[in-house]
């Protein structure tokens, strides 16, 4: 017996220094993403110390001391006779040790050596990348400074063509732009450390670690998808024309032609000013708790920003072996600009989906901050299951006839909405394959010999993949995609699509047991029940298969894809009028707890800090803020 207290003793004190020791690089690390990422000033921050930190971070999980040991210990807790249910914690805890220590091995020194080069090259090209003078000329001619995400904004809703243009060929010369400055040579890196480490190439590597199956296995599912879908996008290419001319195919018109119009009419009805506070009504409607997290938003678009938003925790959310819950720190931002047409649905959407990332890694509740980080082994489908299921909401018509209303307080006309639905839905196809293009190209682009890497290459590849998959150029082009580029989110995409699976299937799974889904208390505790409290102690299968009865597939998806426009509009109708009934019958609760924290920032500047007031009145001060700088 002494024998075996000494080996879970020994255990204790191994996962309790190694769980301590993690937590302290994490954030360091975090810490330095968010301030070079954000642009800060106030503060030591630098493309130098996120190297060191990631590399100091790195080290700790690439240490072959720290995997061995815990092998070791993992072999003698199993080996002991007397081993009962009172070690599961210890045991669970080695096992993720294991599982992510094996995803960031670089087991010999020239491997290290690879990873770090790959790091300093990532650092400059981003800090490159982030002083790109990006911007479009507008109709008087004068050029005009807007970030990738502003582009985008322009081309679905500028009325001229040739402003549309120019914002395309902005986007087009990113691809160059990272060509030049880094990114050939990080693909050639990362696929000689991934081929270093025994995979087929660095998109292999990458998958196999986040999703536990390799690449072979992932294009069987998505080579399912690309060809059940490719009959609808013909089918829509074909109608959008004859809808159009001809002119509505190119990538700069397309989505202007499908939505632009109605963004106009729409945009009175998602202020951005207001989104904040919609989106914390919506999850409280929803039931969704933060578990006393506490959150930073920085949520306007500004020069150096980085261009794309994202969710980062520099606290994980993690139990102690005392039991003591350690609740999570976030920082998620986006590009609003609170002036350009259309900005309000744009934030909202990204609130609502970075806010579901929040919320889900917030309610992680185990013995180890392993399980509530978001990198591998953490899925990426999982990880992004949770927030586009939520990011949804925004596009359903109960959601609407709640949430999207102007300054004097009317909800959207059913009829806006209904002229949304009959310029898009048939177009919904080339969401789908947009995503599918990605992981393609991805998988293309890592199997190319190291001599076929070049900078003209690379953009007639990215090229060649858009009009194979997509019927045309996209008009996101592949090398605008801001995830290629980043090591956290490269060959990322995928779980996207795996994710909109799930979507549709999870949506599926409350619309039938519950016949409805906005304002639906259920949602935020069977979501915390069934896929968020885990992390990534369970597959991402596993979980879609436990909450729905289904195995994953794309059923649902294709379904919501075929069903007939005026079919979905009276649905859409129905539902419109029931959630304006409801809200002729309730009344409107300003006492709002979300069990959370929240500080507004731009950049250094601090906005509001729901500490010194109340939630309603950091979003109060956050709408004033953004009032004053309109």
């Amino acid at each position: 017996m002494s024998t075996s207290n000494n080996i879970i003793a020994d255990a204790r004190a191994f996962v309790d220094d190694f769980n301590e020791r993690y937590v302290q690089k994490h954030e360091a690390f975090e810490n330095q993403f968010w301030g070079t990422k954000m642009a800060l000033k106030q503060g030591d921050f630098s493309t130098e110390l996120l190297n060191q930190t990631k590399k100091d971070l790195e080290d700790l999980l690439s240490g072959q001391e720290i995997l061995l040991k815990a092998k070791s210990l993992r072999k003698d807790i199993e080996m002991m006779k007397d081993s009962n249910d009172d070690n599961g914690d210890i045991t669970k805890i080695l096992d993720v040790i294991i599982r992510t220590c094996q995803c960031n091995e670089f087991p010999t020194l020239e491997a290290m050596a690879v990873r770090e080069k790959t790091n300093e090259i990532e650092g400059n090209l981003q800090k490159a990348r982030n002083g790109m003078n990006l911007g479009y000329v507008d109709s008087n001619g004068e050029f005009k400074v807007a970030s990738s995400v502003g582009l985008r904004t322009v081309m679905r809703t500028n009325s001229d063509e040739a402003v549309r243009k120019s914002a395309y060929e902005a986007l087009r010369s990113i691809g160059k732009f990272v060509s030049e400055e880094g990114f050939l040579e990080i693909v050639k890196l990362r696929n000689k450390l991934a081929k270093m480490l025994g995979y087929q190439d660095y998109y292999d590597y990458t998958v196999t670690n986040a999703e536990g199956f390799g690449k072979d296995k992932l294009f069987e599912i998505l080579d399912g998808l690309e060809e059940g879908t490719r009959p609808l996008m013909v089918k829509a290419m074909q109608d959008l024309e004859k809808i159009h001319g001809k002119k509505a195919l190119e990538p700069w018109n397309m989505g202007y032609m499908m939505s632009g119009n109605v963004i106009k009419k729409m945009d009175p009805y998602f202020p951005f000013s207001k989104s904040v506070e919609n989106y914390i009504r919506s999850y409280a409607a929803m039931k969704i708790n933060y578990c006393n997290s506490t959150m930073t938003l920085d949520l306007l678009d500004r020069k150096n920003k980085y261009s794309n938003g994202f969710c980062h925790w520099p606290v994980p959310a993690w139990i102690k072996s005392d039991g003591t819950f350690v609740p999570s720190k976030t920082n998620f931002t986006s590009l609003a600009d609170p002036s350009a047409v259309g900005s309000g649905l744009t934030a909202l959407t990204t609130l609502m989906h970075e806010a579901g990332h929040a919320a889900h890694f917030a309610n992680i509740k185990q013995p180890s901050p392993l399980f509530s980080q978001e990198r591998a082994p953490t899925s990426v489908a999982y990880a992004e299951n949770q927030s586009m299921f939520l990011d949804s909401l925004v596009e359903d018509a109960a959601w609407r006839a709640k949430y999207a209303r102007d300054v004097h307080g009317n909800p959207l006309p059913f009829d806006i909405h209904e002229e949304s639905i009959r310029s898009t839905h048939p177009f919904k196809v080339f969401q789908l394959r947009g995503m599918l293009s990605v992981s393609y190209f991805e998988k293309a682009l890592y199997e190319l010999p190291d001599d076929e890497v070049t900078s003209e290459g690379v953009q007639a590849l990215a090229d060649k993949i858009e009009i194979e998959i997509q019927g045309g150029l996209n008009p996101r082009p592949l090398l605008s995609v801001p995830h290629l580029v980043s090591d956290e989110a490269s060959c990322y995409y995928q779980g996207y699509t795996l994710a909109e699976m799930s979507v549709h299937q999870t949506r599926e799974f409350f619309k039938t047991k519950y016949g409805y889904i906005v304002d639906n208390p259920n949602v935020g505790p069977t979501l915390a029940r069934h896929y968020w409290e885990c992390g990534n102690s369970r597959p991402f299968l596993e979980l879609v298969r436990d909450l729905t009865g289904k195995e994953l597939s794309e059923d649902a998806w294709i379904n919501a894809l075929k069903m007939d426009v005026e079919e979905f509009i009276l649905q859409e109708k129905k539902e419109y009028d029931e959630m304006l009934k409801r809200c002729q019958t309730e009344t409107q609760d300003d006492n709002i707890d979300l069990g959370m924290t929240v500080q507004f920032v731009d950049g250094d500047e601090i906005i509001a800090d729901s500490s010194e007031t109340s939630l309603l009145g950091a979003c109060k001060q956050f709408e004033s803020f953004v009032a004053n700088r309109v």
